[in-house]
């Protein structure tokens, strides 16, 4: 096999073995399948990890102790997408409840996403009323009001 052949099937067996990881493809051949289950495990709980630091409030809305298996479980076979869309696509899946409720508002409102493309910011004002609590984005913050 030439030099070239050779990349060629090292760059294929390495798009398997990614695929086999985090994307819920097959275990390629010549892979030892519990070793490459403990690193597929071991990247959904770092990936919830990653997704709990830019949504705290619905990690914690799962319940203590039970957020990287409960993402884990629905992140299972699902390719990453940023922290952002897998933790905005878990809210859409599983409806968050209590401040949880209110981080996905606020996400809601500062940012524009149609779970295909990618998140894009929001202009001007925009308004939302959750439990209670009113929403106002203005210059891309957000202020609250309640009574």
């Amino acid at each position: 096999m030439t030099a070239e052949g050779w990349r060629d099937e090292l760059a294929r067996r390495q798009e398997e073995l990614v695929r086999a990881l985090v994307g819920g493809g097959a275990l390629p051949g010549g892979f030892n399948p519990r070793d490459v289950g403990a690193t597929r495990d071991a990247l959904l709980r770092k990936r919830a990890g990653e997704v709990a630091r830019v949504w705290p409030r619905l990690a914690t809305s799962v319940g203590p102790g039970r957020w990287a298996a409960e993402f884990g479980a629905w992140a299972a076979g699902r390719p990453p997408q940023g922290s952002l869309r897998d933790g905005w696509d878990y809210a859409r899946a599983h409806p968050p409840t209590g401040a949880a409720v209110l981080e996905l508002a606020e996400r809601e409102l500062l940012w524009s996403y149609d779970s295909s493309s990618a998140p894009r910011p929001r202009r001007g004002l925009g308004l939302r009323r959750v439990d209670g609590v009113f929403l106002v984005r203005f210059r891309g913050r957000i202020h609250r009001w309640s009574r």
